[in-house]
Order: C-alpha cells, then sequence, then structure tokens
C-alpha cells in the first residue's frame, strides 16, 4: 500500500465515522482541490452515494468560474447543495469592496455567514437533485458536525487542529481545549451543545492533494490550470483578495513537478491571498471566530 493509498483509506475511514456519530452532518464545499478531493473520498466511502448535504458560504465575491463549476458538478453528481450567505452584511455595504477592511470583511462574509447557516438562524437556498431546482429555507435544523477539507500544512493555525475538534455553541474554535487524537483514537463523543467540525485531510499536503488528483482523473475547476496566459489560481478564494500565479502548468503533472523542484517547491500555497498579509495571524483570528 503507497502512501496515496494510506491516506485515502484513513479519510474514508474518519467520513465513515463521522457519519456514524453525528445525527446531523454535512460537509463544507468551498468549490476548491482540497474540498472536491473530499467530495470524491465521500463518494468512495459511501459508494458513489453521498448521504449528507454539501454547504457552501457564498460571499457574492467569488470568481465567477466557481459559481458556475459549483452548480455544474451539483447537477451532474446529484447532490444535495446548501447555500449560505449573509444577505444583509451585503445588503448594507459590509464588504471589502465598499471600503471595509479584508478581515472585518471576512468576519462578515465568511465567519459570520457559516455559523449561521451551520445553526439554522441564516436562509439556506438549497438545490435538490430530484427536482433540478433550487428553493429557499426561511429556518433549518442546525448541523451538530461538518466535514470539512483543510490540512495541516496549508496554514500555522491549521496544523493545531485535531481530527475531530470540538467548537463550543457559537462555534468558536480554541485551540487549547482540543483533545488528544494518540495513535489515531478519535474522540466522537462530545458535551451537549458542542459543534464538530471533522477534518479527514488534515494529514494531506498540497502534493499528496495533486497527487491524488492525477491518479483518480478528479475534474477540478480548470482555473487552477494556465489557460494560455501564463497564468493560474494555485488558491481559490473571493477575487478582489485572491491573484493567480505566474505559471505555465497546464494539468495535475505539471503542477506536482512545480511543487516537488520547480517555482513553488519553497512557497507557501496561500502566498496570493491578500487577506492573510493583513496583520499577522489573520486566518487564526477568523478560524477562532467560527471560521474553517
Amino acid at each position: 500500500m503507497d502512501k496515496l493509498d494510506k491516506l485515502e483509506a484513513q479519510s474514508v475511514f474518519i467520513i465513515r465515522e463521522a457519519y456514524r456519530s453525528f445525527k446531523n452532518i454535512g460537509m463544507l464545499w468551498s468549490i476548491g482541490k482540497d474540498s472536491t478531493v473530499l467530495l470524491w473520498l465521500a463518494k468512495k466511502a459511501f459508494f458513489g452515494h453521498i448521504p449528507f448535504e454539501l454547504i457552501h458560504i457564498d460571499t457574492a465575491f467569488k470568481i465567477p468560474e466557481m459559481i458556475a463549476y459549483r452548480d455544474r458538478v451539483a447537477r451532474e453528481l446529484k447532490l444535495r447543495l446548501v447555500v449560505g450567505q449573509n444577505k444583509e452584511a451585503l445588503k448594507a455595504g459590509r464588504t471589502f469592496v465598499n471600503g471595509l477592511d479584508r478581515v472585518s470583511c471576512c468576519k462578515e462574509l465568511k465567519s459570520s455567514a457559516l455559523k449561521q447557516t451551520l445553526d439554522g438562524a441564516l436562509e439556506r437556498r438549497i438545490y435538490d437533485p430530484e427536482t433540478d431546482a433550487w428553493s429557499e429555507a426561511a429556518s433549518t435544523e442546525p448541523y451538530n458536525a461538518v466535514i470539512v477539507g483543510v490540512r495541516s500544512d496549508e496554514e500555522g493555525s491549521r496544523s493545531k487542529e485535531r481530527v475531530f475538534s470540538a467548537r463550543d455553541q457559537k462555534s468558536e474554535w480554541d485551540a487549547s481545549l482540543q483533545p488528544p487524537e494518540l495513535w489515531n483514537l478519535y474522540k466522537t463523543e462530545f458535551a451537549p451543545g458542542t459543534h464538530v467540525r471533522v477534518h479527514p485531510l488534515l494529514d494531506w499536503t498540497e502534493l499528496n492533494i495533486w497527487e491524488y488528483v492525477e491518479r483518480e482523473n478528479i475534474p477540478v475547476i480548470p482555473i487552477y490550470f494556465d489557460q494560455g496566459e501564463g497564468k493560474r489560481y494555485r488558491s481559490l478564494g473571493c477575487y478582489p483578495c485572491t491573484s493567480p500565479v505566474e505559471s505555465a502548468a497546464k494539468n495535475p503533472a505539471e503542477i506536482i513537478a512545480e511543487l516537488t523542484s520547480g517555482k513553488f517547491k519553497d512557497i507557501a500555497e496561500r502566498s496570493g491571498r491578500a487577506q492573510d498579509k493583513d496583520g499577522g495571524g489573520t486566518l487564526e483570528a477568523l478560524r477562532k471566530d467560527g471560521y474553517m
């Protein structure tokens, strides 16, 4: 069994264990490569059928190709997709493009939107694959756990995570209170009111993700690849805060070469994400407040 086989088996086990352990569970889908690999693993875990809802937080400033890709894949794979959005903040203009700083914008459109979508307080837009139609749900049952595609190598605060990570009733995270996970023994029982984030990809690296995409021929969003302009996205987010990188990589094999011996061998994956540069510990602050 090679490294990818071991990572796949571990992730499939974690996904199944999470589904067994929590009553109302969903999976966050950011449209990026990591959460799309997670989607692929969930299909494997349940033999092609995904028995829980996928949740996407739409900031209204996502790169347009991401939304088109989201809707197309949801239709093709017959996914029950839930979309949350902080419409009140958007209507009031509390966004970066209207003068708010990037961190405050992320708190409004990402952290707050995610927390309120998960606890059922925010209106959810739901795609039903059986009818191929969208509907609005004003008040819905909260999720007590969500599966998330974060990796420990992606950013410093994520290296402090556990596979089964407890949040309080406000979805806030305290790294010092995380349970130990020794010898792959996971804590899946928590006090009533605890919200749990489950991280099946925690031990994967960016390189592992692209090796798995190549091996499994996973149809990730094409903007990860050079479309002929000598640029591509390495990490996806909102278009005012995310820049493409200079790269001629047109397929997973060429990206793997860049990561192993090429130009991105020692360059952080999120180097093109402007909000990560607005002061130290920005993403950790957002995560403590409830973001991924």
